[in-house]
């Protein structure tokens, strides 16, 4: 059978135009709704539309549809109903990188000028940076504690009575929990908006907004994308926070790629296989690291000797990340170093959550902008690795960490 060729609208009659005519309007195929398999790529600036009241309409708010790809992007808005229900949330806002996300959901919940911010004192480094140079000289006043201890966190918004609370999940590089659900009825007393970043423990195996919090802020670059191969961010939460957050991206212009967000849908497809994997592997390497003799302390939480252990158990759906970090006996950058350098398969670069073992030395990267004592009060010591386990064969990785640790 021959099929009949589309007769698309908006397209022009180029029978008697010139060449540079032909060369941009040519080949603009608009035809009948297509439904492949796969979610196509919408590269597109701009959108048609049939009446021209419509675009104002959309562009109001007043209407669904797309006008301009900074206000709305259909590769994008996939991305965002993937989130949603990933989330279990109202709506989700999808950024140009994790710090995006992190900085829009702040504002969102009137972090600004003369507002208080009680922030976990585990955070990334570049978060302590956010709030350090650019949140606290606008006037916000940032106070740090230690939220993994809830009657800690009790006395600090008692005392500090904020309008939000920042915590991680899992922190970033020491591995330790702040128990969301407990968190979350303190903030909910006070009257505090609760924002957690999740990147390291994925919905698939902690989902925030169902244990009480109001953001759940994610780095897509991470586990979501899972390849190493596209810078994102997202944040998740009730439609009215989402709608706050989503003019923030219009306005500043943080926002997602269409082919970042494809990427990105790309990898989520594969992540309830990806992270139950990942999760196994670095239960193995933690084992393995624990009894060698290089390793002074080993850090994850799936360890019976990891001080949350039990609160993992109960808040992490049986599986307890891929994220491992240790402090070798000899505690210098000089013994972290040899041992990064010495690595045949897993690979020494600054990211995590890939298909890939990756090793990271925390002070020279992650945490490289926080000064050696604010470092040492958080735990992060010279002689600290931090490795995100991979999909390659487990014993290949094993075999490796082990040969590198021996040489070192």
């Amino acid at each position: 059978m021959v099929e009949q060729p589309m007769t698309p609208s908006h397209k022009p009659d180029l029978s008697d135009a010139g060449p540079s005519t032909r060369a941009v309007h040519s080949g603009t195929l608009r035809g009948p709704e297509m439904r492949p398999v796969v979610p196509p790529i919408h590269p597109s600036v701009a959108y048609l539309s049939e009446d021209p009241d419509d675009l104002r309409a959309v562009l109001a708010g007043e209407k669904e549809g797309y006008v301009y790809s900074r206000n709305g992007n259909p590769t994008v808005a996939a991305l965002r109903e993937s989130l949603t229900a990933l989330e279990g949330a109202g709506d989700s806002v999808v950024f140009g990188s994790g710090m995006a996300a992190i900085h829009a959901a702040l504002l969102a919940v009137d972090v600004a000028a003369g507002a208080t911010l009680v922030a976990s004192r585990d955070l990334y480094g570049v978060t302590v940076s956010l709030l350090n140079t650019v949140l606290a000289p606008m006037g916000v006043r940032v106070v740090y504690a230690d939220l993994t201890n809830l009657e800690e966190a009790r006395e600090v918004l008692e005392r500090e009575k904020p309008v939000a609370v920042y915590c991680e999940t899992v922190s970033n590089p020491t591995l330790r929990l702040v128990d969301i659900a407990g968190l979350a009825e303190l903030t909910r007393a006070h009257k505090a908006a609760l924002l957690v970043d999740n990147t390291f423990a994925t919905p698939m195996l902690v989902r925030p907004l169902e244990l009480g919090a109001d953001i759940s802020v994610t780095s897509t670059t991470k586990y979501l994308s899972g390849h190493g191969d596209v810078i994102g961010g997202a944040a998740s939460g009730a439609w009215d926070v989402c709608a706050r957050m989503t003019k923030m991206a219009v306005v500043v212009g943080g926002i997602a790629s269409p082919f970042d967000a494809w990427l990105t849908l790309r990898g989520i497809r594969t992540l309830g296989l990806r992270v139950p994997r990942q999760c196994a592997t670095a239960l193995a390497i933690a084992c393995m690291l624990e009894e060698h003799p290089k390793v002074a302390r080993v850090h994850y939480p799936g360890l019976q000797s990891h001080p949350q252990h039990q609160l993992a158990r109960q808040m992490m759906c049986g599986r307890y990340g891929g994220m491992v970090s240790f402090e070798l006996a000899e505690d210098t950058e000089e013994a972290a170093n040899r041992v990064l350098s010495r690595l045949r398969l897993c690979l020494p670069a600054t990211s995590l959550g890939d298909v890939y073992t990756l090793l990271l030395h925390p002070v020279s990267s992650s945490h490289l902008t926080m000064s050696p004592r604010d470092r040492e009060r958080l735990g992060v010591k010279p002689g600290m690795l931090r490795v995100s386990a991979g999909i390659e064969d487990e014993a290949d990785i094993l075999a490796d960490l082990c040969q590198a640790l021996d040489a070192a």
